[in-house]
């Protein structure tokens, strides 16, 4: 492109390209129809010429032109000559900048190339990519697959170690349900063994199981043991609310109450034993509290304060006077026996507690029969009140148990 725009150039000044010579032909025709030098003009056609003119006159740099009066042909030869000259420039400057542009070939090759290598490159990687995402998807199903199966055999360990740990009987609780007291630690492992029992009773597989059948013999025999050792304790506790001079309800809060999981055992592991406990408890309390009111009576009988005796009536004896001497009788002054008097004072401490008979007895101190009346009562609803609430929390059949306690006490009263 070089080589042509210079040869162009270096064309002599008579020659001239096509565009050129057009441009030139075109100019002198119009300068030859203004000025009317050209005989050949006769020869083309002006029609429409004059129009043309007409509608050129608006454009600006042909009213500049005509405004001055300079000729076409010499306004086209200016104009031609600027073109040359911006040609001749734009050549030569092209020219000075070929080593660049050679340069900036070469560049522009070697990029292509080493971009060439980079597809190559990339295209590769994207194979391998392929390769390594099919591997980790692999993988991805694998670590799932290990997950569940971790899972599954975490639930399986949980759930083995817990039948393990409920069926198992250590040595230790053999130790000390056939060997050792009746005391916190002994009721602690009570709960253990129960919640053995219910185990094994309980979950249908655990019957099927080899291992129950290496466990359940010793189960038996420590639920035996356990049975008649707690029976026997409860009997001794028992028999010591019999002794004279003891306080019931303190024996029964402090020793019998805190016991009272003997009795759930009994009652969920050995039923027959729970029931002969229930009747020696009734049958004690039957008589303890029989003993304890019957003695109670006659010591209040002693403090009491006769009043009227059997010959102390209201009206008068009309056997032994006769009806005429029946108004000159002389009669003691009996208006005290039946008047009420300080006995109305009763009411007024009827939430007092109940008399103690030796302090009064030292005292020597005698009572109406209605404040005797009033502390028998008091006491009575005091031991009843004391005794159901004890049988609720002891047995949970306060019911029952309370009338047959409170029975033999009614009969014999």
């Amino acid at each position: 492109m070089a080589e042509a725009a210079t040869n162009e150039l270096l064309k002599p000044e008579g020659e001239t390209t096509d565009a050129s010579k057009s441009v030139f032909n075109l100019g002198a025709v119009v300068g030859d129809l203004t000025i009317e030098e050209d005989a050949s003009s006769n020869d083309i056609s002006l029609e429409g010429l004059q129009q043309e003119l007409e509608e050129c006159k608006a454009d600006e740099v042909v009213a500049n032109i005509l405004s001055k009066g300079v000729k076409l042909r010499e306004y086209t030869k200016g104009v031609e000559n600027n073109l040359r000259q911006v040609e001749l420039d734009s050549i030569q400057e092209y020219i000075t900048e070929s080593d660049n542009l050679v340069s900036l070939h070469d560049q522009i090759r070697d990029c292509d190339v080493i971009l060439s290598q980079m597809e190559t490159l990339l295209g590769g990687f994207q194979v391998e990519i392929g390769s390594i995402s099919s591997d980790i998807k692999i993988l991805q199903e694998k670590s799932l697959d290990m997950g569940l199966k971790l899972k599954n055999r975490k639930v399986a360990e949980s759930k083995l170690a817990k039948f393990v740990e409920d069926i198992i009987v250590p040595p230790r609780m053999i130790e000390i349900i056939v060997d050792g007291e009746v005391n916190e630690e002994y009721l602690r492992t009570l709960e253990i063994l129960s919640k053995k029992l219910k185990f094994v009773e309980v979950d249908s597989m655990v019957k099927t199981s080899n291992a129950l059948k290496d466990v359940q013999p010793e189960l038996e025999r420590l639920r035996q043991k356990a049975i008649s050792k707690v029976f026997e304790f409860m009997i001794q506790k028992l028999y010591a609310l019999r002794k004279p001079k003891t306080n019931i309800q303190i024996l029964q809060q402090s020793i019998l109450l805190k016991y009272k999981y003997v009795i759930t055992f009994l009652k969920e592991h050995g039923k027959e034993i729970y029931n002969e406990v229930r009747v020696a408890y009734t049958d004690t309390m039957n008589k303890v509290l029989s003993a304890h009111f019957r003695a109670y009576i006659q010591a209040l009988e002693k403090l009491q304060l006769d009043i009227a005796g059997p010959t102390d009536l209201i009206g008068v004896d009309t056997r032994s006077t006769s009806l005429f001497s029946r108004g000159r009788e002389p009669l003691k002054n009996r208006s005290a026996i039946f008047a009420l008097g300080d006995r109305i004072n009763i009411l007024k401490e009827i939430d007092e507690p109940s008399l103690i008979p030796h302090i009064a007895e030292a005292s020597s101190k005698k009572y109406p029969y209605e404040v005797l009346f009033r502390s028998l009562h008091k006491l009575l609803m005091d031991t009843a009140t004391s005794e159901y609430v004890f049988c609720g929390d002891f047995f949970w059949r306060r019911i029952c148990i309370f009338r047959y306690i409170f029975r033999a006490i009614y009969c014999n009263g």
